[in-house]
């Protein structure tokens, strides 16, 4: 059998143990909800670098092979009988249609991208949490009671003062710094 004293729910742990358990926990929370925010940004990084690609495919597509193009596809079309002019405007037609497509394409991409849901809604789950947790509140201790355990210089000064008055004093004074 195991040692009770070794599980979370045992009550021979010390305030030290309890705090370090706690502190072990919430440092491992934070960097699963980091890992889990890197992990879902990274999709999405990735989907935008893939749509800003296809824009930028499609304005280089548009900068440079436009004019080689446009002139030998004109030059084709007038060739075949059209007038030059309409040859240019069915050229032109052409490109900004495989633009918009192109353009298309990438705004696609754009709006897959969404926020990191699941890192989002875990955050709210942890701060719901934590909200509600609040401290125990520490019993009330007379200030002569924490005098008399202490056993301190601080005790044999107050009993030793001048007058009772003096060491009541002293000893509310410690009692407020102590809460």
């Amino acid at each position: 059998m195991s040692d009770p004293g070794n599980y979370a729910g045992s009550t021979d742990r010390s305030i030290g143990q309890l705090v370090a358990s706690a502190t072990a926990e919430m440092s491992a929370l934070v960097h699963d909800e980091i890992a889990l925010a890197k992990a879902e940004v990274r999709q999405d990084v990735k989907r935008g670098a893939i749509g800003s690609a296809a824009f930028i495919a499609a304005g280089v597509l548009l900068l440079f092979t436009m004019p080689m193009l446009s002139f030998a596809a004109a030059y084709g079309i007038h060739n075949l009988g059209l007038g030059l002019a309409w040859s240019f405007l069915i050229v032109a037609g052409a490109f900004i249609l495989l633009a918009a497509l192109i353009g298309f394409i990438g705004l696609r991409k754009f709006k897959k991208i969404k926020p990191p849901e699941k890192s989002i809604a875990s955050a709210k789950q942890t701060a719901a949490v934590l909200q509600k947790a609040k401290p125990h509140p520490r019993p009330s201790i007379a200030a002569d009671a924490i005098i008399e355990r202490s056993g301190s210089s601080l005790a044999k000064s107050i009993e030793g003062g001048s007058g009772k008055d003096s060491g009541k004093g002293k000893a509310d004074a410690v009692a407020r710094s102590s809460t």
